[in-house]
């Protein structure tokens, strides 16, 4: 009997703050982008990108949820969801809402 090598991906997430992203890799491989703008005090996530070839396997949700959590050990910012995709996750993760910016009024 042949044993044959199982190659594991893990998962790899970056903050890349000078490209304004945050990503998420599988090996070598960059599956998703999660686009942000920070002031300084909030973080406005502007888009959710996975690579199509990458699409339905919750890399998204993964990389929002990694992006949340990362913000949320920092304390210092809050997030203002501008992209659909981030407000559709807070929407589904309401125990996570506690670090969304409150839109007020014009």
């Amino acid at each position: 009997m042949q044993a044959y090598p199982i190659r594991v991906s893990t998962l790899h997430f970056t903050n890349e703050p000078d490209a304004s992203r945050y990503t998420l890799r599988k090996g070598d491989d960059l599956v998703s982008v999660l686009d942000y703008r920070d002031d300084g005090h909030t973080v406005a996530m502007t888009r959710a990108y996975t690579i199509p070839t990458f699409r339905g396997h919750g890399y998204a949700g993964e990389l929002t949820d990694r992006a949340v959590a990362e913000l949320e050990r920092a304390g210092d910012r809050q997030v203002l969801p501008v992209c659909w995709y981030v407000a559709d996750w807070f929407a589904a993760h309401p125990e996570r809402a506690g670090i969304l910016k409150n839109r007020q009024s014009a």
